[in-house]
């Protein structure tokens, strides 16, 4: 293994490993361990170390149980609470000032880490000439409980921490830290539009890239936290207790919480506090106040197959009673009947003679709209007014998983953006071949351009111009790339009045 130079952070020396062109380091701690007296409280900007720290091995993962997903994505470091950790791929430890890309996991807020290889940087900074970084934050309970006055959003104040670690120390590794694109998937996606709405975040990026971000009101709720304790046998607001209970045990009892069959999704997410979080993320665009990020989202054409996919029982049940269940659904945001009615008319003549009206497909068109769909449109409507970069995408390579039956999945992009096609669970989801290699070229390149620029445009794909309210161009990106205006206005139109989140 060939070293790096050493570097000299703010908080002392590190040292990692050059491979295939780039210098790389792994598990560098951009705060103290949460532990004892420090969990459920913000992080703790780490203190100046003696000696060099060899980062040339991921750091440990958040505790988190294991699931379908997780496993699907490929192992994971050892858990440890001490897992406040990042890594670097830069092409340089210079001071050429390249663009950063700062990547957020997804997992419900629940599970994954930033060491996974599917998140490997090394595509991405070779191709583009930018820093990439991954990171790991607290999860579910550890990150995510909501105690009025006491603990709230330790996770998203996690990510703010390791963006004030890259402000301040990345233009030693060769970035820019004045040009900062935070990107991130499903519960990271979810994270990056709720970033520019926390003050303390303010300056520490300048464009975001959000990848199916889901849409679940982020009130401060504490039911679920009450429920935990109550589950821990620990009285309300006992935070000191809630500090010894050993975290498998809290892992355990958040799960019997996730599985209490009362569609529970999410019991532990941001929420707005009036502090951390003082306003929904989505009126913090539309007031205007993030006027000055380039903004880029998008999301995959058939977001929710890949949850029924996983389940045969589930699968079955969408398939004999989808439409039945689009009323459940749809009652879960507070559509009442009639409405529900109204909007299921609306798919149905929408789709006729272009795409198929079973009630399982109409059933996923409805749900991937409500939970990915319509807020990545609601949030290009808000940011569009006020910053002419702002970008639309729509995901479309179907996937060969599952014999065939999930088309375009929530999760199916990722490998392109990071060049990680080749890798058996990689293969498993998007298949392999050429086809494959040309998509992930352009999405990289798109990503790319991004980050240089606010400007996704290059010259492997069609002209990709901004979105707008009128014409609302949306760039499919799969076997064929191409901008369709408007894409599925109809089904689009189906939700105004009806869902603002």
């Amino acid at each position: 293994m060939k070293k790096t130079e050493i570097i000299n952070t703010k908080s002392g020396k590190i040292q990692g490993y050059r491979e295939n062109g780039l210098d790389i380091y792994k598990g560098i701690p951009f705060a103290e361990a949460p532990i004892d007296d420090l969990r459920f409280c913000p992080p703790v900007a780490k203190k100046n170390w003696e000696g060099i720290i060899e980062a040339t091995e991921y750091g440990p993962s958040s505790f988190q149980p294991t699931s379908e997903f997780s496993e699907m994505l490929g192992k994971l470091p050892p858990e440890s609470e001490d897992c406040l950790n990042l890594n670097i791929w830069t092409p340089g430890s210079d001071s050429q000032r390249r663009p950063v890309m700062f990547w957020i996991h997804g997992g419900s807020f629940d599970w994954g880490g930033g060491a996974t290889e599917f998140y490997d940087g090394a595509a991405l900074a070779n191709r583009g000439n930018i820093v990439v970084v991954t990171i790991n934050y607290r999860l579910g309970a550890l990150g995510y409980s909501y105690i009025p006055g006491s603990t709230a959003n330790i996770g998203q104040l996690d990510q703010i921490a390791a963006l004030r670690w890259v402000h301040n120390n990345i233009e030693s590794f060769g970035g820019d830290p004045s040009n900062v694109t935070i990107f991130g998937e499903s519960a990271g996606g979810y994270a990056v539009v709720t970033l520019p709405a926390m003050p303390a975040a303010n300056g520490l990026f300048q464009k975001v890239i959000a990848q199916s971000a889901p849409y679940f009101v982020p009130e401060a709720r504490t039911k679920n936290t009450r429920s935990l304790m109550r589950k821990l046998k620990l009285k309300r607001g006992d935070i000191e207790g809630f500090r010894k209970v050993l975290p498998e045990k809290i892992i355990e009892a958040q799960q019997e919480i996730a599985n209490d069959g009362t569609l529970n999704i999410l019991p532990f997410r941001p929420v707005i506090d009036g502090d951390s979080i003082p306003e929904h993320p989505l009126k913090t665009f539309q007031n205007g106040k993030c006027k000055d990020i380039e903004f880029m989202i998008g999301s995959n054409l058939n977001e929710t197959k890949i949850f029924t996919a996983f389940s045969q029982e589930l699968q079955e049940m969408v398939s004999n009673s989808g439409e039945s269940l689009i009323p459940l659904i749809l009652g879960m945001i507070g559509i009442k009947a009639d409405k529900t009615k109204k909007v299921l008319e609306i798919y149905k003549k929408a789709r006729e003679g272009k795409l198929s009206t079973e009630p399982e497909e109409i059933f996923h068109a409805i749900f991937t709209d409500m939970i990915f769909r319509i807020p990545t449109i609601r949030f290009l409507e808000a940011q569009s007014i006020h910053q002419p970069n702002t970008y639309n995408y729509l995901f479309t390579w179907e996937s060969p998983a599952f014999g065939g039956i999930a088309g375009s999945p929530h999760a199916i992009e990722i490998p392109f953006v990071f060049n990680t096609i080749n890798i058996k669970v990689s293969e498993d989801l998007i298949g392999s071949g050429p086809d494959a290699e040309a998509l992930s070229e352009k999405v990289m390149d798109a990503w790319i351009a991004f980050a240089h620029t606010g400007n996704p445009n290059h010259d492997g794909i069609p002209n990709w111009p901004s979105y707008d309210n009128e014409k609302r161009a949306t760039m499919f990106l799969g076997k064929e790339c191409k901008v369709v205006n408007d894409a599925f206005g109809k089904e689009r139109e189906a939700w105004d009045g009806l869902f603002n989140p």
